[in-house]
């Protein structure tokens, strides 16, 4: 069996690597592209170090855009490639624009697509990760699911059963495998932090950053609830421009608890938030991360596509409802917080499943594809 991997911004990384490292341990020929959707090195390149991934076999440098523009970039670049490699699958993972990019281009080449978290919904389709994850499904041959609820919506949406396979997170693989190097590192120490004596924030979506005045506010939000908790903000690139913008705005100057910081590479940043007191975000996949780690999650979105985060773990939605966020840093200083339950199959075992179905479904295909083979030569229809 021959895999393409398809990887383009930080969520991609962990969860490829999950899938790799399965791979490798069962001997299997795999390719690894990365689009170049993130391109500063801080943004991935420090990823593939902490992740243990090889070098990218293909990095096509697609850079930023419109998101018209990055996907025609992606399947522009992908398409000779991945002609020319003629991978059994090309698997794609999240829901970013490289994932649909190379769905799109595998699906026209006749190449099986296997998308790996699967069937999540938001059920809001102004985000544009919500499109890229229904029309990603719709061109995949297998679906590997993170949980029942991705199941239940793909059934819903009509998929035939035999598509869909609840595989677990492959994001929780990374973590388990990367926790204790993280613990090593000591970041808080580092920060000058103690530990559950802080909050991490992350702000990455358009709804809460790209308007001055809406991200002014959120901020002054958050610091007007969460005491005198110090914040640790590590910002996006293009959530600093915000800032900057928002600050004229009227944010004003930041107090010196809230604490802006680079981005950080992955085990630095595994090791803030397993520190944590608590986690404000607008990110999925530290809904889950933090859901095992048993870390509060004050989610600042009205919706999210990961409900068993908030109905077995340790998430809440609170958006930007300056009474919500209060209640809940309450809730969160009183110890009050629910402890959550870890998701099943959630184990650290869930690329080691998508591999091996893979595996299975190519020896299947393999088995039809002899069988028909035989067939012809009798003479005997197939159609």
């Amino acid at each position: 069996m021959r895999l393409l991997h398809v990887a383009g911004a930080r969520p991609n990384f962990m969860k490829v690597a999950a899938l790799m490292h399965a791979g490798a341990a069962r001997g299997i020929e795999q390719v690894l592209v990365h689009t170049g959707q993130h391109y500063d090195a801080s943004m991935s390149d420090v990823f593939f170090a902490d992740l243990e991934l090889p070098r990218p076999d293909h990095h096509l440098g697609v850079g930023g855009g419109s998101h018209a523009e990055q996907t025609a970039k992606v399947m522009t670049c992908l398409e000779p490639l991945i002609a020319r490699e003629r991978p059994d699958w090309v698997v794609v993972v999240g829901d970013v624009n490289s994932t649909l990019a190379a769905a799109l281009t595998a699906a026209k080449l006749n190449i099986k697509v296997a998308h790996v978290e699967a069937g999540l919904r938001s059920f809001d389709r102004t985000m544009p990760e919500e499109v890229n994850r229904v029309v990603v499904d719709g061109l995949s041959d297998l679906l590997f699911t993170p949980s029942a609820d991705g199941d239940l919506n793909l059934l819903r949406e009509g998929h035939p059963p035999e598509q869909i396979k609840m595989v677990g997170n492959v994001m929780i693989d990374a973590l388990e495998r990367s926790i204790e190097p993280a613990r090593r590192r000591r970041v808080p120490a580092r920060f000058g932090l103690e530990p559950r004596r802080y909050a991490v924030l992350t702000l990455h979506r358009p709804s809460n950053v790209d308007d001055p005045v809406v991200l002014g506010q959120l901020l002054k939000t958050i610091l007007g609830t969460s005491g005198d908790l110090p914040v640790i903000f590590p910002v996006h690139p293009r959530t600093r421009a915000r800032l900057e913008d928002a600050a004229a705005h009227g944010l004003g100057r930041l107090p010196e608890r809230l604490r802006l910081v680079e981005p950080l590479g992955y085990l630095d940043f595994l090791g803030l938030v397993d520190g944590a007191l608590a986690v404000l975000t607008d990110s999925g996949g530290l809904q889950e991360e933090t859901t095992v780690l048993g870390i509060p999650c004050l989610t600042l979105r009205e919706n999210t596509e990961r409900p068993v985060t908030v109905t077995l773990g340790t998430n809440r939605l609170v958006g930007r409802d300056p009474v919500a966020l209060a209640r809940a840093f309450e809730d969160v200083f009183a110890g009050r917080w629910t402890r959550g339950t870890c998701p099943p199959r959630w184990d650290g075992h869930a690329g080691e499943r998508v591999i091996d179905l893979l595996l299975e479904a190519t020896a299947g295909a393999a088995e039809t594809a002899r069988r028909e083979g035989a067939e012809n030569t009798t003479g005997v229809a197939t159609w």
